[in-house]
């Protein structure tokens, strides 16, 4: 999917269903943090000369929704759609003032919400991810796109209690997925896999700025404001652009040197899974950008490529050998 980048868009809207404020005619500066794990997402929303009687509207709606869509003309959607957590209004100079707006999206769900039910023997790790959204969804989360879950029943009834966040830590585990909660869904996506749908190409033509670089956590890649970019989804990316990383020669680094190159090489098909995905900008500015850091659909460690390819990692299953002593 390619969409030429031009012509910017905004939208900010903040309320409830009976009554919201449309800011979008205003200065907004923004910065949105999007990420797989399962730390809330974040938005910093800075709104300049709001009136008394506009701030003091937002402030009585706090704990109230914020949605925030932006891009371009026919790339335009939603970046970040969550709860405000603070107001704060200030002055930045003599003549501009500005209203401060710090939201999260599901953290009501994440820090507070419990769960206190029992199913029969037979349950299924979808009947236990189906049991902990609905604890979610009095505090505003619901079902979103998820991953094939193991079919296999447990042999007894089991118990889930506690805060439902744990239990959701725990079914990551045992079922390798990274949960995480986007615009107010549950997202599951499996730790070897990606979201459905076309890869968006990244190149010059459709708004990438700068060069990819290629580091220890993945690749990163700046581009023109892009909200069609989403957390586990596909990228196509030119791989004779991407600056690749310089190892560590020394000996002692080996081991490390090993482990990054099986989980960060670059894909041989320029295919890149998002795992964060941030974006910030400034109507009255020079910024729009979305910056990510993707990795390789196939780079996976594995127990078995760490015993085939790496010799002194920790936790690798070698064979008996001579015990050398410290020193």
């Amino acid at each position: 999917m390619s969409v030429p980048q031009y012509l910017r868009q905004i939208s900010l809207k903040i309320g409830n269903d009976t009554e919201a404020i449309d800011l979008s005619e205003l200065r907004i500066r923004f910065a949105v943090r999007r990420g797989t794990i399962s730390t809330p997402n974040t938005a910093d929303i800075r709104v300049y000369n709001v009136s008394a009687e506009t701030a003091r509207k937002s402030q009585l709606k706090e704990f109230g929704r914020v949605v925030l869509q932006a891009g371009y003309a026919g790339n335009y959607g939603v970046i970040f759609d969550g709860t405000i957590k603070q107001v704060r209004r200030g002055r930045e100079s003599q003549t501009d003032t500005y209203l401060d707006i710090t939201a999260a999206d599901g953290d009501s769900a994440y820090n507070w919400s419990v769960i206190n039910m029992s199913l029969a023997a037979g349950s299924t790790a979808q009947d236990h991810l189906k049991a902990a959204v609905q604890a979610m969804e009095g505090r505003g989360v619901s079902m979103g796109e998820t991953g094939p879950l193991s079919t296999n029943k447990l042999p007894r009834g089991k118990v889930m209690f506690g805060l439902t966040r744990d239990v959701m830590d725990n079914l990551g585990r045992t079922q390798d997925v990274s949960w995480s909660i986007q615009d107010g869904k549950m997202t599951l996506i499996p730790n070897t896999a990606y979201l459905p749908g076309e890869a968006i190409v990244v190149s010059y033509q459709t708004g990438m700025v700068g060069l990819p670089e290629q580091t220890q956590n993945g690749v990163n890649v700046r581009m023109l404001l892009n909200p069609s970019v989403k957390i586990g989804r596909l990228l196509k990316i030119d791989n004779a652009s991407i600056q690749k990383v310089r190892y560590d020669p020394s000996q002692l680094q080996e081991a490390e040197v090993v482990k990054q190159k099986i989980q960060n090489d670059l894909s041989a098909d320029g295919l890149y899974k998002v795992l964060i995905a941030d974006s910030y900008g400034d109507t009255r500015g020079n910024e729009w950008y979305t910056e990510v850091i993707c990795i390789s659909v196939d780079a996976t460690l594995t127990n078995k490529a760490m015993i085939d390819s790496a010799v002194g990692i920790p936790g690798a299953i070698l064979g008996p050998g001579v015990v050398k002593p410290y020193g």
